[in-house]
């Protein structure tokens, strides 16, 4: 984390000298600071709050919400229930607000559609009292020398979009700066894209990461143009679910999928796998010996990683042989495969060459679009800084604080980024709802139950030099 001497930044402190202090500013809302904006309303509703997000409105993974495509945990994992079954939050009293109750009792399943799920929390969104302010992008956190006299451990400097009637500059932004005792970041997950698709030379129209599957698809075909052969590259879910998406398109002639692995992988879903999300498995986890957490991390990865839930494995696999019978084939999954490198034509195609990892043979083939459902990897403070070439040491106590260099940053908080440390969980819905409560524990003062000791040994509890600048 590149850090920058404070002293050039004090016009920034005079210009927040006269305002008032927040208790706590969330930087992102997704559902991580949502949960946390739901835990503060119903356990600590006197703090002073207020959460940022640089996004004009609530949304979560519009690209990527199919049709057909269902949740992989159970609506009890939803933002509350583990903490507080009787939250006016939880998914059930969301369904009885929509009229659905009964509808989706009589459905039998444990798991919604991903856009009723994604509905559920655009709904909490809408309905929660802790301020929210969309259209507006921090630019950093400027840690004060020293705590102020009224609790003030923070500057964060945002940019706002303009509305609402306001007169708009050149940019139609103003700058702000917010005074906070406390500070939680939550900059959720960014698309991982494979090296070659980083090629600055590549145009990149039809080669784009499954997150956007749905605008990108719709913007190419309402700009006319043809989309006959579809390659998607990658072997977990989300992979599958772009393969029945493109498979579900009649005017779409071929649908390539090329697989690393031999095959789609089952998910792991059994009840005893799943116990690794449980919200104890992270106390097990946190302090668990370095060398038993990576083989915990490598043993349970198909409970989440590259692998497929039953169903929609079963289907594809139907799909697949029912054309052999028929004669005409229009799935075609190239098992050990892996994508080398991607060339644009002069028609707007793209060339691809596919090396078949067992006999090392390489082919090119031409398709209409890629889709990298390659995966995704967490923010973490990514994006309040000048850069990411990991000169400085970066990691979260047991109860998500930051720790820099080794020395913990009282009142600075991350949700995500600590899979390392707190197990497969961290970046999934799985333990939102508890996590949330222990984040407003850890910000009052209030006594944890989970073991502490371990975190004496991270680090010292004081900060010892705070006075810079963790720039944007």
């Amino acid at each position: 984390m590149t850090i920058i001497d404070r002293q050039a930044h004090t016009t920034a402190e005079r210009s927040t000298q006269e305002n008032s202090v927040r208790d706590l500013v969330g930087i992102g809302i997704g559902p991580g600071n949502l949960g946390l904006a739901v835990a503060i309303e119903e356990q600590a509703p006197y703090l002073d709050a207020l959460f940022v997000e640089a996004r004009p409105e609530f949304n979560w993974h519009p690209g990527m919400l199919l049709d057909g495509s269902n949740m992989q945990i159970s609506f009890l994992k939803d933002l509350v229930t583990v903490r507080n079954p009787q939250s006016r939050f939880s998914f059930i009293n969301y369904l009885h607000h929509s009229g659905r109750l009964v509808d989706f009792i009589n459905r039998q399943t444990f798991t919604p559609e991903r856009v009723e799920f994604a509905d559920y929390l655009r709904w909490i969104a809408d309905h929660i009292t802790v301020d929210t302010q969309y259209n507006t992008t921090v630019t950093s956190i400027e840690m004060l020398p020293e705590q102020a006299a009224d609790g003030a451990r923070f500057v964060v400097h945002i940019r706002r979009k303009l509305g609402n009637g306001e007169s708009e500059g050149q940019h139609a932004q103003r700058a702000e700066s917010i005074r906070c005792r406390n500070v939680v970041v939550a900059c959720g997950l960014e698309a991982k894209m494979p090296a070659w698709a980083e090629d600055s030379s590549l145009d990149t129209s039809r080669i784009f990461h499954n997150i956007d599957l749905l605008p990108r698809t719709k913007k190419l075909l309402n700009s006319g143009w043809d989309i006959r052969r579809a390659l998607v590259i990658g072997a977990g879910q989300s992979a599958a679910e772009a393969i029945r998406f493109f498979h579900d398109c009649p005017h779409i002639d071929t649908i390539t999928g090329s697989l690393n692995s031999y095959g789609f992988i089952l998910a792991d879903d059994s009840p005893f796998a799943n116990r690794v999300f449980d919200p104890d498995a992270v106390d097990d986890f946190f302090y668990a010996p370095d060398t038993i957490r990576n083989e915990l991390l490598i043993r349970h990865r198909y409970t989440n990683y590259a692998c497929v839930e039953s169903e929609l494995l079963n289907e594809l696999h139907d799909r697949q042989y029912r054309e052999s019978v028929t004669g005409r084939k229009r799935l075609d999954i190239r098992r050990t495969t892996e994508v080398l490198s991607a060339r644009n034509c002069s028609d707007g195609s793209v060339d691809v060459d596919i090396r078949h990892r067992v006999t090392g043979d390489v082919v090119t083939e031409n398709f209409d679009v890629v889709v990298c459902a390659t995966g995704f990897s967490s923010r973490g403070l990514t994006g309040i800084h000048t850069d990411n070439h990991g000169g400085d040491d970066f990691t979260v106590t047991r109860d998500y604080g930051a720790v820099l260099n080794g020395q913990r940053v009282s009142g600075l908080f991350v949700q995500g980024a600590t899979e390392a440390t707190h197990g497969l969980g961290s970046t999934l819905l799985s333990n939102i709802a508890t996590r949330s409560g222990e984040l407003v524990a850890a910000i009052t003062g209030q006594q944890r139950t989970h073991r502490v000791h371990a975190d004496e040994n991270l680090c010292s509890e004081d900060h010892q030099d705070s006075s810079h600048l963790i720039a944007g």
